[in-house]
């Protein structure tokens, strides 16, 4: 994402980030372990479960939430 796309989202101060990895369901869970090897997260935990995504048709998704 752009960053004059990244101005136009509201975002207060107390506001938590998300990331949000979509793809098919090997690319999330090779996402999600780089993060964790990055140290982008603690745990695999933060990671919410891995769905559907339900604007993708054959594609999988989860967010982190930090």
């Amino acid at each position: 994402m752009s960053s004059e796309f990244n101005e136009l989202l509201p975002v207060a101060q107390d506001d938590r980030v998300q990331i949000w990895i979509i793809g098919t369901r090997d690319q999330v869970i090779f996402t999600m372990n780089e993060c964790y090897v990055r140290k982008l997260a603690t745990d695999r935990v933060q990671f919410t479960p891995i769905i559907p995504a339900p604007f993708a048709a054959g594609k999988y998704m989860t967010v982190l939430v930090r």
